[in-house]
């Protein structure tokens, strides 16, 4: 790696890989790594334990609250940690109610305008890979190297399955392959910044790949930009 600032932009439905993948790289080439999902799924959380849900989302009220909880929320991800209003929320935030409200949540404009600028901010000031839904798309337009990171819904029902089995949580396979596929449709679906590939994006489809083989793949893309 050279002295200048390079960014990388991790996109994918969920699932994919793209945390574990991002991380990796940002290890190997020894800069920040970004984790905006937890970012959004901070700001579900708060809004959950606000007594609001996904179904609130055009209720008055919840209308008339959101710019005031967005505005007493102070958001950080650093060195892996989640913070909301100086607490530790990395492991809470990572609930399958969280999953499926931060989809939802991360779809009101308020609060994409809220987090997006902390995000553009981040790339601005550092070498980074941040990872999300629509990193190159939107949020670093002129990120340097563009992944998009994909699988079947089958396979990567299949790892958070093992994922969450391993943490000693008891799941169903056939619920998490059918909220995947669900939120795959409202990601895609939703009218603002849609889950989509950026044209000058590289397609990685990790179906039949392990972590390393990807990592390996991204970090030669990375190394013709050094």
């Amino acid at each position: 790696m050279t002295d200048k600032i390079i960014r990388i932009a991790i996109d994918g439905p969920g699932g994919a890989g793209k945390s574990t993948v991002a991380k990796a790289v940002a290890n190997r080439l020894n800069i920040d790594y970004i984790d905006t999902g937890a970012m959004y799924r901070a700001i579900a959380y708060k809004f959950l334990n606000k007594g609001f849900t996904a179904n609130s989302i055009n209720d008055p009220d919840f209308k008339a609250s959101v710019n005031q909880i967005l505005d007493s929320s102070k958001v950080d991800y650093s060195q892996g940690v989640t913070t909301l209003d100086g607490e530790d929320v990395s492991k809470a935030i990572r609930t399958s109610e969280i999953t499926a409200a931060a989809s939802a949540f991360s779809a009101i404009p308020e609060v994409r305008k809220k987090l997006v600028a902390l995000q553009r901010d981040m790339s601005r000031r550092k070498s980074l890979v941040m990872d999300g839904r629509d990193i190159g798309t939107n949020v670093i337009k002129d990120a340097e190297v563009k992944i998009f990171l994909t699988a079947s819904p089958e396979k990567r029902a299949r790892r958070r399955y093992e994922e969450l089995i391993q943490k000693g949580l008891k799941v169903q396979y056939a619920e998490i392959l059918s909220e995947m596929k669900k939120r795959d449709d409202d990601d895609s679906s939703r009218d603002l910044n849609p889950l989509t590939m950026a044209e000058d994006a590289i397609r990685v489809d990790s179906s039949n790949m392990n972590v390393n083989q990807v990592v390996d793949l991204i970090c030669d893309e990375i190394e013709k930009h050094s």
